[in-house]
């Protein structure tokens, strides 16, 4: 696994921890990092960071493109992994969108149902259309 894909392994960590104790992210981060299991790799806190600050427009687009899903429904590995890859798609300049996309699905094939690498996949190709072309 790359650098960059395990820091994702571990904002994943840190981001289903604070979705299960109904944890701000950030204070999340801030504990993780005060217990001495901070993260190791830079990009892990820029990730979580990243949802963060962007938390409110990424679940709006979650939910947009869900279709028949609502957050709350998700599974918790999903609905986080999802929050990372949108995080990505959308404000990681330097993260291809395709590479965004695999890394979502390579995190829900290891650890969730046999169902989510299509959804996730799914969910964010249809955001991949819908993003507005940069010039």
């Amino acid at each position: 696994m790359s650098a960059r894909g395990k820091a994702r392994k571990r904002a994943l960590d840190i981001l289903y921890s604070a979705d299960m104790r109904g944890e701000q992210l950030l204070d999340a981060l801030d504990r993780v990092v005060e217990a001495g299991d901070g993260p190791t790799n830079d990009y892990t806190a820029v990730l979580v960071r990243g949802v963060a600050e962007h938390a409110s427009r990424i679940d709006e687009l979650l939910s947009t493109y869900s279709e028949g899903w609502t957050l709350s429904r998700m599974p918790a590995v999903d609905r986080n992994v999802l929050r990372l890859g949108v995080y990505e798609l959308m404000y990681a300049d330097d993260v291809p969108d395709a590479v965004a996309v695999s890394e979502a699905i390579a995190l829900v094939r290891d650890l969730s149902t046999d169902e989510s690498p299509t959804f996730v996949n799914g969910v964010l190709g249809a955001i991949v259309k819908g993003k507005p072309a940069t010039a």
